[in-house]
């Protein structure tokens, strides 16, 4: 008889996710709907330095324009989401979305610059309202693995959409390329609104609820969560930027996919681990644990593949990073607030990355290239030390709560 051979990567927590009714088709609606939303910074780029005439300090206004309204309108959203239900906020943002990016293409700049600006207010909700769908679809003791998939999958629209768009630009034209983006768009938010995952679970009311203050759920243990949420998009940010940086200054500016890519699969595979692991890890120890890694990226070579390689360990953390604080964030909490919340938490998560390259930019500029990991790794690993004593705290309380159910237990 040939002996039993076990795999080494447990793949039941994966299962038990998947076999869950609804997530299935969840994710993989996110994936598609996913990518034209990763392609719409470069798109806007593209269109304003190439067809505008415009430099890229005025296509980093349009984006910044737009960020600023999606991380305003994020938790707006979220929290009509909790009050009206999901539909009428996809159906407003589609309709917002198909306005803007058939419009865009005959704007000029100053008409283009406010206009971006209430379109990422009313930006289709997508990744906040997928991880809602996800904290209302699985367990709390099963949400890991569907979050370390949700932020796999993310991953994997980063990979494509900017590509798409950018080949799609370079090939065709700017103009084009805004309209292609838009119709994606807008059928991703159609995809939405025909699939209308639940955003409460089948044990929780799902019409009117009674008010929860936000001093109740707004908790320093959340703020906490937010904040790492913020920080480590900060590092991955100017990870981004630092990389093509130190390509540009060894003269390999070339190989910058490739790194990227390397860098986007070492995620992919950090994901995919931590979410078949048995434990739960703390986002504050994840973020730390990233923003370290990062610190010494730049001191690992300026030839491409040494910087792969010192991209590996910090790259194998990103996934698991943005997948424990949402798998928080939902935990934290209560249902009748949760749109609310993961708006925040997609606000943190944009704030950040839009914080970070510039800065991580600002640095390189007055420095050198490696000083952009250095940089925004150190603030990583204070905001950390920050806010340690909040999770220090939570954890004390935590155990003295456990404490007399233990004595009483022994004592039966």
């Amino acid at each position: 008889m040939a002996p039993e051979v076990r795999t080494v990567v447990n793949l039941k927590p994966y299962r038990q996710a998947l076999a869950l009714p609804g997530l299935r088709s969840l994710l993989l609606v996110s994936v598609l709907a996913r990518i034209p939303l990763t392609a719409t910074g470069v798109t806007l780029t593209f269109y304003v330095v190439l067809d505008l005439g415009r430099g890229y300090g005025a296509a980093g206004l349009v984006g910044a324009a737009s960020t600023v309204g999606a991380a305003l309108g994020s938790p707006l959203l979220g929290r009509l989401v909790d009050r009206r239900g999901l539909r009428p906020v996809l159906a407003l943002t589609t309709v917002a979305e198909a306005v803007f990016w058939a419009s865009a293409p005959t704007l000029s700049y100053p008409v283009l610059l406010p206009a971006a600006f209430l379109a990422g207010l009313l930006a289709l909700p997508v990744f906040s309202v997928v991880r809602q769908s996800v904290a209302a679809l699985v367990p709390a003791e099963r949400r890991r693995p569907a979050y370390a998939l949700d932020s796999m999958s993310v991953e994997l629209s980063f990979m494509v959409g900017p590509a798409l768009a950018v080949a799609l630009a370079t090939a065709i034209s700017p103009r084009t390329t805004l309209w292609a983006v838009g119709a994606g768009i807008v059928a991703s938010g159609v995809a939405f609104w025909l699939l209308n995952p639940p955003t409460r679970s089948a044990d929780e009311p799902a019409g009117p609820h009674r008010k929860v203050s936000r001093r109740e759920w707004l908790t320093p243990r959340l703020l906490a969560v937010l904040a790492v949420s913020l920080a480590a998009t900060l590092v991955l940010g100017g990870t981004d930027v630092a990389v093509v940086a130190v390509l540009r200054a060894s003269g390999e500016v070339g190989w910058t996919g490739v790194v990227l890519a390397m860098w986007a699969v070492a995620s992919l595979v950090g994901g995919f681990a931590y979410g078949a692991v048995s434990r739960s890890f703390s986002p504050l120890a994840l973020m730390a644990a990233l923003s370290l890694c990062t610190i010494p990226v730049g001191l690992g070579g300026s030839h491409w593949w040494l910087l792969c390689l010192a991209l590996v360990p910090a790259g194998a953390l990103c996934a698991p990073t943005i997948a424990a604080t949402s798998d928080a964030v939902s935990r934290l909490a209560p249902a009748g607030v949760r749109g609310e919340a993961m708006g925040l938490h997609g606000s943190a998560v944009t704030v950040g990355i839009a914080v970070g390259a510039p800065l991580a930019g600002a640095v390189i500029d007055a420095s050198a290239p490696l000083w952009g990991f250095a940089v925004t790794g150190a603030i990583g690993a204070l905001v950390a030390l920050v806010v340690l004593p909040v999770e220090l705290r939570h954890r004390r309380e935590t155990l003295g709560e456990a404490a007399p159910a233990e004595l009483a237990a022994a004592t039966t």
